[in-house]
């Protein structure tokens, strides 16, 4: 039995500020987004005719536009060529939701282009998945074993999960990416006026910091293992 240590000690704060820094992070979201769908954009389009007018003049007409249930569950589907908006942006003609659907559009843009990070993105997703689902098992019978076979299921489970955490970097670039493509369709085409265009980066950006708060989040937690599997190697 080893001592209640491993599972109360000082690197649990690390935990704790990720959860803090993603619950902020969301919040902002949240509230940034409801702000701006309570305001029309004067274009009139919902979620979904915006987004089939960005890809329009994309020149992009092999992909669909869907509806999906949820709040916040639009996403683009690089393997069905699907763009699904959720019930919030699908039939809203909202500011936020013409700028949360036009963010989804520059997904598509970006694989339509063969965009590089959005294509290492999804060659790690099943590495991602796997590193998520292994690393703490690996992790604790690492702490379970001793000599050579521990530190060899720890480096193991260290390496999981950074593999998890890589995804997570590797993200960043790909959103920021696909909300640069948005605005500037948005604007260039006329959808949005000028002051709305500072509503929608506004929209785009509190989204992105969710994105920021998952990698920091991932990186501390990253730090707790590397912390936890120093101790007991001492």
């Amino acid at each position: 039995m080893y001592p209640m240590y491993y599972w109360f000690d000082p690197t649990y704060i690390l935990v704790i500020a990720g959860v803090i820094i993603c619950l902020a992070a969301s919040a902002k979201m949240r509230s940034t987004f409801n702000r701006y769908s309570r305001v029309r954009s004067h274009s009139g389009l919902t979620g979904r005719e915006a987004a089939q007018e960005v890809l329009r003049r994309a020149g992009i007409y092999d992909v669909r536009v869907e509806r999906v249930s949820g709040n916040l569950t639009d996403h683009y589907d690089p393997r069905t060529k699907v763009l699904r908006l959720s019930d919030a942006t699908y039939n809203s003609t909202s500011l936020a939701a013409v700028g949360v659907a036009a963010h989804e559009c520059g997904h598509a843009m970006q694989h339509a282009q063969g965009y590089a990070p959005l294509k290492i993105r999804g060659s790690l997703v099943p590495l991602a998945n796997l590193g998520s689902t292994l690393a703490w098992p690996l992790i604790l019978i690492g702490l379970v074993f001793t000599g050579r076979s521990s530190e060899m299921f720890l480096n193991l489970g260290i390496l999981a999960f950074s593999l998890a955490v890589l995804f997570q970097l590797v993200t960043l670039p790909v959103e920021f990416n696909a909300s640069r493509r948005a605005v500037r369709i948005l604007g260039s085409s006329g959808i949005m006026y000028p002051d709305e265009i500072d509503g929608t980066k506004k929209v785009l950006g509190a989204a992105a910091l969710t994105y920021v708060a998952g990698a920091a989040s991932s990186i501390l937690q990253l730090l707790r293992i590397i912390l936890l599997t120093g101790n007991r190697r001492d």
